[in-house]
């Protein structure tokens, strides 16, 4: 095979598993038809080009790293455009992500913060792997997750009223006067001030607040309640535990979703959803986690204005694709549904795209040549830029990727 025919047909690949501690036993082993042992958590299966763990690519016999094939041959992978937009490189990264328990509690940096926060620590001479970095790349990180079963999470700030409202059920008198302050102040900087607090508390009094507002949780038949304590059981003694009483709790149902800008506060409980996001490593946390908080670093990127998520469907583009809103320029999510009747066809330019096959069986087809891609439940592929048109029929349901156009 040359390179110029390599270049113009859909690419099977082959995706990483990441087994972090808080992933699901056979959620993901389930998809891929993979025997599950019922110990190991798989947590997220990676689709894309990022250098910690990309995708592999079958070429000539032998697999290559995706990222490493977009950085030789950019314009053949990317387009003109997006090569040009993004140093040669993928701007997304793509997932399934399965929990069983609960992911810290964190945010993510805009352009302007990544960019000078990683100028910083370049400066600083801080090691990109240090365990206190807080910025691996100058690069924003917005991110998409639509659930495929239902998914619980933790999402933006509450409003101020409801945020007094559920500190007085479950926190203790001694929180009284910032619950006073923040109805005195009931805008962004009110609970910006509410939230440093209780960021800065000592360990003592940190205790005790937790202490208390457990105990008014296990007497609570409230949702809130019910996070508290669960919470507490996988992070005790963690402020972050206190996260339902001032962060939006809501269930994702399937086939929905919520798109997460810079700067919102967020952290993910259960369930199984697609992924998407730029393709950066910027996490700043802030809590339920043993890993490194910069309290200060944090609060300089949050959105404290009260957020209200709402899940949303997807908008139906043509008869087989629907398209979720996603206003970030790295990437879009669609969900594409084929039957005997049923096709989707693809415009004549688009970047890189990425297509997984949740359920069912597809064939990707090279318009006008007898290019044909099979991918059955749980395969990728990728179809280049060079490639140009393509269509997919078969029977199921596909998820694509790409980068807007």
């Amino acid at each position: 095979m040359d390179k110029t025919d390599f270049f113009t047909r859909p690419l099977l690949l082959e995706n990483p598993v990441q087994k972090y501690a808080w992933g699901s036993a056979t959620a993901i082993q389930k998809i891929l038809g993979a025997e599950p042992d019922g110990r190991t958590p798989w947590a997220e299966l990676w689709m894309g080009a990022h250098p910690k763990a990309p995708s592999m690519v079958h070429v000539n016999g032998q697999q290559v790293p995706l990222n490493e094939l977009i950085r030789d041959h950019p314009r053949a992978f990317l387009g003109a455009d997006t090569e040009a937009a993004y140093s040669n490189t993928l701007p997304y990264l793509f997932k399934v992500l399965a929990a069983s328990q609960p992911l810290s509690i964190q945010a993510h940096p805009d352009a302007r913060q990544a960019r000078e926060g990683f100028k910083r620590e370049n400066e600083q001479q801080i090691p990109i792997d240090a365990p206190h970095r807080n910025y691996r790349d100058s690069w924003p990180k917005p991110e998409l997750i639509c659930a495929i079963e239902p998914f619980g999470a933790l999402i933006g700030f509450r409003s101020p009223e409801m945020i007094c409202s559920l500190g007085r059920r479950f926190f203790p008198k001694s929180l009284e006067r910032p619950l006073q302050a923040l109805e005195t102040r009931p805008d962004a900087s009110g609970i910006r001030a509410f939230f440093h607090e209780l960021m800065i508390m000592e360990q003592i009094h940190r205790a005790e607040v937790i202490h208390e507002a457990l105990a008014n949780a296990r007497i609570s038949d409230t949702p809130e309640g019910y996070w508290i304590d669960r919470l507490h059981q996988s992070y005790p003694g963690d402020t972050g535990v206190l996260a339902p009483v001032f962060l939006n709790l809501l269930e994702i149902p399937p086939g929905r979703a919520v798109f997460l800008t810079p700067g919102i506060l967020h952290a993910y409980l259960y369930g199984t959803g697609m992924e998407i996001m730029a393709n950066s490593d910027n996490v700043l946390r802030g809590g339920l986690t043993a890993k490194h908080v910069d309290v200060a670093e944090l609060l300089s990127a949050l959105e404290f204005a009260p957020s209200f998520p709402n899940p949303a469907a997807p908008e139906k583009m043509d008869s087989a694709e629907q398209r979720f809103a996603a206003p970030a320029d790295e990437f879009g999510l669609s969900v594409i549904r084929l039957d005997p009747d049923t096709r989707y066809c693809s415009p004549k330019e688009h970047s890189a795209d990425i297509l997984f096959c949740l359920d069912g069986q597809a064939e990707i087809r090279k318009n006008k040549t007898d290019t044909r891609l099979d991918l059955g439940q749980g395969r990728a592929a990728i179809v280049p830029a060079a490639a140009g048109a393509y269509e997919i029929v078969g029977r199921g349901k596909l998820w694509k990727a790409g980068v807007p156009q």
